[in-house]
C-alpha cells in the first residue's frame, strides 16, 4: 500500500525535521551523524529522514557502508513559491499605503 504524499508544510511542521534540515545546510551528514544530534532512537531518526527524502528535501547516497544525506534545492521550491506569493502581497499593500500617505502629506 502506497504511503500518502505529505504536504511540504506537514513535512517541515516537525521541529526535529526542521533541525535536521538546518544541520544539513551546513554539510552533508551520515544518518548516524544526524542521529547523534537527537535524543531519540535511531529508527525514529530514520523515519524522519525517510519523510524528508520522500518529500524531496534531501537525497541519500550510499558511500561505502554509510548513507550520506544532502539537501536538495528542488525540495524547497514549493515553500519558496508560497513565501514569494505573500512577499509580493505585502509589498503591494505597503506600496498602496505609502501612496495614500504621500497623497495625504501633499
Amino acid at each position: 500500500m502506497a504511503q500518502p504524499q505529505l504536504d511540504v508544510f506537514q513535512v517541515i511542521a516537525d521541529p526535529s525535521r526542521r533541525y535536521m534540515l538546518q544541520l544539513l545546510s551546513q554539510q552533508s551528514l551520515t544518518i548516524n551523524s544526524l542521529a547523534e544530534n537527537f535524543d531519540m532512537s535511531r529508527p525514529a531518526v530514520s523515519k524522519h529522514i525517510k519523510v524528508l527524502h520522500a518529500a524531496g528535501f534531501i537525497s541519500i547516497h550510499d558511500i561505502g557502508r554509510e548513507r550520506h544525506c544532502t539537501l536538495k534545492r528542488e525540495g524547497f521550491t514549493e515553500l519558496q513559491q508560497w513565501i514569494s506569493f505573500f512577499d509580493k502581497f505585502w509589498i503591494t499593500k505597503l506600496k498602496k499605503l505609502e501612496s495614500i500617505l504621500n497623497q495625504k502629506a501633499n
